[in-house]
């Protein structure tokens, strides 16, 4: 099968992997790490799919020497990974763990002595159990003690680590985690949302000064959210009309302030709650971004929903193929969402931070795991990518999720994602047909580029 044609991506294009810290790494109470929100959720009866937690996971503290090289096998040139916010700094303030600080000093050394760039995120929605029990995101000094952590893991690995972003999908944190309880710290309180979805876009900006005044080398930053298009389920207004809440709710929501423009109003009358604003705050979340990181996985069919809670939309089943998530394969929708962040946000540099399905895989009998799904689902999306890349988009680099199988939040170790499979009854890893095509991807387009 020919690869698709990347030869639109420049020589310097970033072909590489992502994981996140709680979903990959276990050693939950080693070396001096407190617990997580995650923690604390996991431990809620039905809250997690099996019972399962991330106490373990794929043990990726103790066995990383083994995962990179699995990634110079894939032959990726980045990884983005998460940094552990309860392993730097235990207490959520005050007093840093040195132990914490080494385990990422040594992953950061050893992906640079093999040709990888460390990409790397402060926050993955691993708040410390310690700051929840302050009042968590709602509460402006959980912003303040991010930009506290920030600076720290900054001042120590910016020698080395150039390219950073602040949080990862903080539209999971706010909504998924205050407003429909499904994630950690599992609560359903629209004015907590809200609030908590502010603070969190103030602790991106304190933390994004922080990052720029501790680091002693050059700093390139940027910011993840998860994006969808929405598309209405009929002509009809009231779902035309839910359709722009969606694109509100999803998108503009954690667009906007960001970028310059203020939170949407059209947002703010439909939620009713009263930002704890302090008249500069604004400011201080549109710091300057070097480039913006996209998640896709899905798009949005929208109906109205008058009779339920705020925004008052539904999502609906799309017509085409989907995941084992249920997600519907729909790769044009990341074309669209990389085109509209350069035609309407003039966004100067994108980066696909995630990307990626879950399928349910079988190790055959030789022990080979073969997932033609993914793999097609991979070269459909980069094909999507390509056209946005001719049209103009300034795309300069693809991450595909995930590195490995992993802890999949309320899904627990069911929902398998990775490019490589893990038996997590004994760690054992196997590349799986996808990695193996992600890996002739990128070497065809090497080829192409020399």
């Amino acid at each position: 099968m020919p690869a698709p044609d990347t030869a639109v991506f420049g020589p310097d294009f970033r072909w590489g992997v992502a994981t996140s810290a709680y979903q990959i790494e276990g050693a939950a109470a080693e070396d001096g790490r407190s617990p997580s929100i995650w923690d604390t959720f996991c431990a809620v009866p039905g809250a997690i799919d099996n019972g399962d937690d991330g106490g373990s996971a794929c043990d990726h503290y103790h066995r990383w020497p083994e995962d990179l090289a699995l990634m110079r096998g894939l032959g990726v040139d980045s990884y983005r990974f998460s940094v552990a916010w309860p392993r730097i700094v235990p207490g959520g303030t005050g007093a840093v763990n040195a132990a914490g600080l080494d385990y990422y000093d040594r992953l950061v050394d050893a992906l640079l002595e093999a040709g990888i760039q460390p990409n790397a995120t402060l926050y993955h929605w691993d708040l410390p159990q310690v700051l929840q029990d302050r009042g968590g995101w709602p509460e402006r000094a959980t912003a303040e003690a991010f930009a506290e952590y920030a600076g720290v893991v900054a001042a120590a690995l910016g020698d080395r680590v150039a390219e950073w972003s602040t949080l990862n999908e903080p539209l999971c944190s706010a909504w998924i985690g205050h407003l429909e309880g499904r994630m950690a710290p599992g609560l359903r309180d629209l004015t907590a949302a809200v609030r908590a979805s502010f603070h969190l876009h103030l602790g991106h900006g304190l933390a994004a000064q922080a990052v720029r005044a501790a680091s002693p080398g050059p700093v390139r930053l940027g910011i993840v959210n998860n994006l969808s298009t929405c598309e209405p389920a009929s002509g009809s207004e009231a779902d035309l009309a839910a359709t722009r809440r969606a694109d509100g709710h999803i998108n503009r929501w954690w667009l906007d302030p960001v970028l310059g423009r203020g939170y949407p109003q059209d947002m703010l009358d439909v939620y009713r709650v009263d930002l704890p604003d302090r008249g500069d705050d604004l400011a201080t979340i549109a710091q300057p971004l070097d480039w913006m990181g996209v998640n896709y996985y899905f798009r949005q069919i929208i109906a109205a929903d008058p009779d339920g809670e705020a925004p008052y939309f539904r999502q609906l089943p799309g017509p085409q193929r989907s995941t084992a998530m249920g997600w519907e394969v729909h790769a044009a929708g990341l074309e669209e969402l990389l085109l509209r962040l350069t035609r309407e946000y003039d966004v100067r540099q994108l980066l696909v931070t995630e990307n990626g399905s879950a399928y349910r895989d079988t190790v055959r009998p030789d022990g080979s795991v073969h997932d033609p799904e993914r793999a097609s689902y991979l070269e459909e999306h980069l094909a999507a990518c390509a056209r946005a890349v001719a049209a103009g988009a300034p795309l300069t680099g693809y991450y595909a999720w995930s590195l490995l199988d992993n802890f999949e939040w309320a899904y627990g170790y069911d929902k398998r994602f990775g490019l490589i499979h893990v038996d997590f009854a004994t760690q054992r890893r196997t590349v799986k047909t996808s990695g193996i095509r992600y890996a002739e991807i990128i070497r065809a387009h090497r080829a192409v580029r020399v």
